[in-house]
């Protein structure tokens, strides 16, 4: 049986719902390369993950880099915030008198997005919180630099459905060591790795004329 220590990056579940292939690349063969938003991204999320920082608010508690894992996703990582909020209803935290809620905050460096690659991840950081601590986690929230504004997110139950088929997916494809083929689009434009994933792409005078011709050659 698996140990937490096998189990899959949580944070690994973004970058699947936004490409299959950047999550393999990234999570299968150990390949990266730095931008501009990524390197930013990095240096916002040191402090977040700062777990000296643990501070206290009247009845607000603020944990800084949060340790957690889910057995059911099989996946573990650290949250950027995780905000527990005093109520009658929440458990109990040990050195701490009350009752307190937990909520998990994300923090992300761009805005908001239309897809739901930032939600899924806040989902399962929740979803594990639940397991750990043996209660509902109903919502959390994103906040995102770029706009700095908080986004509210209910975590439903299909939101919650979709973090496990991916999580399962993801410990699927992990087994068998398979990296899936690339599928050239418009969100590529916005990944890091598009000259590792697509280097013949990228080393063309006209990247349009090379993928219509491309496309052309693939028709029956």
């Amino acid at each position: 049986m698996a140990s937490p220590d096998d189990y899959l990056l949580m944070s690994g579940i973004q970058h699947f719902s936004f490409c299959r292939r950047q999550w393999a690349l990234i999570h299968l063969e150990q390949q990266w390369s730095e931008n501009q938003r990524t390197a930013e991204g990095r240096l916002q999320h040191t402090r977040c993950h700062d777990v000296t920082l643990t501070e206290k608010r009247g009845d607000l508690l603020i944990a800084r880099g949060m340790r957690v894992v889910s057995h059911r996703l099989k996946l573990t990582g650290d949250c950027d915030v995780v905000e527990f909020h005093k109520d009658p209803n929440g458990v109990s935290l040990q050195g701490r008198r009350g009752l307190w809620q937990p909520m998990p905050v994300e923090y992300k460096h761009g805005r908001s997005k239309v897809n739901d690659a930032d939600r899924l991840q806040l989902c399962a950081q929740a979803m594990a919180l639940e397991e750990m601590l043996v209660c509902e986690v109903p919502e959390g929230e994103i906040f995102y630099e770029e706009t700095r504004q908080r986004e509210h997110v209910s975590l439903t139950p299909e939101l919650r459905s979709t973090a496990q088929t991916m999580a399962d997916e993801m410990n699927r494809l992990f087994a068998r060591g398979y990296t899936p083929k690339s599928k050239p689009g418009k969100h590529c434009n916005a990944c890091s790795l598009k000259e590792l994933c697509l280097p013949a792409l990228y080393q063309q005078a006209d990247p349009a004329a090379y993928l219509r011709e491309h496309i052309e050659e693939g028709a029956p």
